[in-house]
């Protein structure tokens, strides 16, 4: 049908679609608005310290890749934390050092650094278990030089990992 007034312009016809599928769109945006403005803006959420090393479970892996030619300076520190830990008289560093052990892998990561593994059985609930904080918590004045060293050593950020147990290999399994 070509007579005239039967069709619509072309540019008519192109806007319609657009405004069945965009009406819809605006009416959804314009229910979803606050229906009062003087409602309280929500509370941010607490900032979280993006370098803690904290555990959500029981059980927590820390995984440290050391570079190859500062293995001594890194192991120098754990040794100084460890004395800074063991001297200490406060039940909550006493407990955080009792579950926390130190592993040097046998094996380098792909990029040729040593791993070393911190498995920390059990954790201590809210307690951040980086070392340059604690021996700045535990030493009146850490030495510069100590804390360079560390800081020194690593080849990049640790890895956290908190675990939770699926399987004791030394027992029955238990039917769910």
């Amino acid at each position: 049908m070509t007579g005239r007034g039967l069709r619509a312009p072309a540019a008519r016809q192109s806007r319609y679609p657009v405004l069945v599928f965009v009406w819809p769109v605006v009416v959804c945006l314009a229910l979803q608005a606050p229906t009062s403005p003087t409602s309280p803006p929500a509370t941010p959420p607490p900032t979280v310290d993006p370098a803690a090393a904290t555990f959500s479970t029981g059980v927590g892996l820390l995984l440290v890749a050391v570079k190859t030619d500062k293995t001594a300076d890194y192991e120098a520190v754990m040794t100084a934390l460890q004395g800074a830990l063991s001297s200490s008289a406060d039940p909550a560093r006493k407990a955080l050092a009792q579950g926390w052990r130190v592993f040097k892998a046998a094996e380098t990561d792909a990029k040729g650094n040593v791993i070393y593994i911190h498995a920390l059985f059990p954790t201590v609930d809210g307690a951040d278990y980086r070392p340059s904080l604690l021996l700045d918590q535990l030493l009146d004045e850490p030495p510069a030089e100590l804390l360079a060293k560390y800081k020194g050593a690593l080849a990049g950020p640790p890895t956290r990992l908190s675990l939770t147990e699926v399987a004791n290999m030394a027992v029955a399994p238990v039917k769910k």
